[in-house]
């Protein structure tokens, strides 16, 4: 099985005043290390292309996407993805987010991860709301800041325990420290496995579809630090979990 991961790197940029001097430094980091240990622990191999070269070298045709049965898309916003050097340059090119949904329709598994620049994002800036990606996914996207933090964590209900992804697992999930709001479809085609309860609301957590020939998730989360927890992160099952869901995703299980 071949799984590509979009995203999740960031530099961070620190000014420090001294006297009247100014030190800068800057640092890469990756949130996705835990996640790649967690697959590989479950025998799943996973190429990363990091939020900073996704412009450049995330796929731009079915063909090369094609390659992998899973593509996981977390933490990097939709205009990543659809301002491509073409574009910038004013020539007419691919449109990556119409190349996604039909990467599904002929059989792909594709998850939409939250995060701050998780489907709408925390200030409105992932824009996955109204967009081909958001067609084939199982929740809607709202069309403003949809993020929320709760430090104090939130508690996942199971819905559907018999589902494949739910194999191995032990309820109760540990606490997650936010997720992105989001609005189940219902289609018929959409199934909801999991939600948090927050402020009068269930909102989801966790939502899959059978979209075309190919399959869908939306995990309302992190895939690592800082909405998933650490104890979340330590959990002895984490690693079952995504390795379910990416099998899921890829029609393996």
């Amino acid at each position: 099985m071949k799984v590509l991961l979009a995203g999740e790197t960031f530099a961070a940029t620190t000014s420090v005043a001294v006297g009247g001097d100014v030190l800068t430094s800057a640092t890469s980091i990756n949130g996705a290390t835990a996640f790649e240990a967690a697959l590989a622990a479950e025998g799943i191999a996973m190429t990363q292309i990091g939020g900073d070269r996704c412009a450049a070298e995330f796929p731009f045709d079915l063909d090369a996407l094609s390659q992998y049965q899973a593509v996981v898309i977390s933490d990097v916003g939709a205009l990543t993805l659809l301002v491509t050097a073409e574009a910038r340059a004013g020539r007419v090119g691919v449109n990556r987010l119409e190349m996604l949904k039909a990467y599904v329709e002929s059989g792909g598994g594709l998850m939409l991860a939250g995060g701050y620049m998780g489907f709408q994002g925390m200030f409105g800036t992932a824009r996955f709301h109204d967009t081909p990606v958001e067609d084939v996914l199982p929740v809607r996207c709202l069309p403003f800041s949809d993020g929320m933090e709760v430090p104090q964590g939130l508690q996942a209900s199971i819905l559907e325990s018999s589902h494949p992804i739910f194999a191995g697992i032990e309820k109760p999930l540990p606490p997650i420290l936010g997720m992105n709001k989001l609005d189940f479809k219902g289609d018929g085609s959409s199934r909801l496995l999991a939600t948090c309860h927050y402020r009068s609301t269930d909102w989801p957590l966790l939502a899959v579809r059978n979209h075309g020939r190919g399959r869908t998730v939306a995990w309302a989360t992190d895939i690592g630090p800082h909405w998933l927890s650490q104890d979340f992160l330590g959990w002895s099952l984490y690693g079952r979990l995504m390795g379910n869901v990416v099998r899921w995703l890829a029609g393996t299980e």
